[in-house]
Order: C-alpha cells, then sequence, then structure tokens
C-alpha cells in the first residue's frame, strides 16, 4: 500500500466519522427538544390541574356514599 493509498484510506475515514459525529449531534438535538417539549407540557398539565376547582378531582369534596 503506498503512502497516497493509506492518505485516501485516513481522508475516507475521517469523512465517515465526520458524518457519523454530525448524525449524533443531530440526534441529541432532536431528544433535547422532545424533552423540553414534554417537560413544557408537563408544567402547563400540572398547572392546569391546580387551577381547576378541588384540585382537579370533582369529587374531592364528596362525601362517600357509606356515610
Amino acid at each position: 500500500m503506498t503512502d497516497e493509498e493509506r492518505f485516501i484510506d485516513l481522508e475516507i475515514k475521517l469523512t465517515r466519522q465526520e458524518d457519523l459525529t454530525q448524525e449524533l449531534s443531530l440526534a441529541v438535538y432532536r431528544q433535547q427538544k422532545q424533552l423540553d417539549d414534554l417537560q413544557t407540557l408537563c408544567k402547563l398539565m400540572a398547572r392546569r390541574l391546580g387551577e381547576a376547582p378541588g384540585g382537579g378531582d370533582p369529587y374531592t369534596h364528596e362525601k362517600p356514599p357509606h356515610y
């Protein structure tokens, strides 16, 4: 194997590594965005439950039927 062939192989490997790094970075970005969206949704739902009368449960002030 000549030096030129070795350099070409190294360049190919480096290019593949750069592509893989870019793909992984994009995957991490998408996952973080999804996590952020889910956290926002959970906070919104918790706030709405807290604002609902009776803390979100309409039966909290109702006496059980056995009384």
